[in-house]
């Protein structure tokens, strides 16, 4: 029993420094880079599935507009959905310390052990990965996004949740060679004050 004490003290201790640190197991640290005090293109994206491409954005963007500061973030999930994950990342870890010490939840409940935990107690490591990659699985289905939003100065530019596709490297200079031009434009326009 002091097993599983100590085991739920560390789980909510990691779960804790994990929230605050990365988010259910997706850094939310901000990807920077800084050049200048030129225009704000900021990205939000999904870190597990677009990180590579989001760097290799940022790498040509940087060489082809060396004024503009680019920022990149995680696009967090709804907040039901990292509760979840933060559920599964708890249970994960008890369930796992039951299994070791094989201690029957069910009798605790007044019930029967089920089969496969019997099969469990015979099978420990088994039972243990089992219960880990099945519980990160669902965990990270659970922080996955899908997200790819940009904008410029706050003012978006694209969106692969509305538009389900992110956009080609020539597509996005398109667009920022666009929103350049017309900034360089609206700035050259005097400004009368009656």
């Amino acid at each position: 029993m002091r097993f599983l004490l100590v085991l739920l003290v560390a789980a909510s201790a990691v779960i804790r420094s994990d929230a605050s640190a990365n988010l259910g197991g997706v850094p939310s640290k901000r990807l920077k880079m800084q050049y200048a005090t030129g225009p704000l293109l900021k990205f939000q994206i999904c870190v597990s599935g677009y990180r590579r491409v989001f760097e290799e954005y940022m790498r040509v963007i940087s060489q082809r507009y060396p004024d503009i500061r680019i920022e990149g973030e995680n696009y967090l999930p709804q907040p039901i959905y990292r509760h979840i994950a933060s559920f599964l990342s708890v249970f994960k870890l008890v369930l796992i310390g039951l299994i070791i010490v094989g201690k029957d939840p069910f009798a605790f409940f007044g019930m029967q052990a089920p089969s496969i935990w019997q099969w469990g107690q015979e099978n420990k490591v088994y039972a243990c990965m089992m219960v880990f990659f099945l519980s990160n699985m669902i965990e990270n289905q659970c922080m996955s996004t899908g997200a790819f939003e940009i904008t410029l100065n706050d003012v978006p530019v694209w969106s692969k949740l509305e538009s389900g596709h992110l956009p080609s490297m020539q597509q996005l200079v398109q667009i920022l060679d666009n929103e350049m031009k017309l900034n360089v434009h609206m700035d050259s326009i005097p400004h009368h004050r009656s």
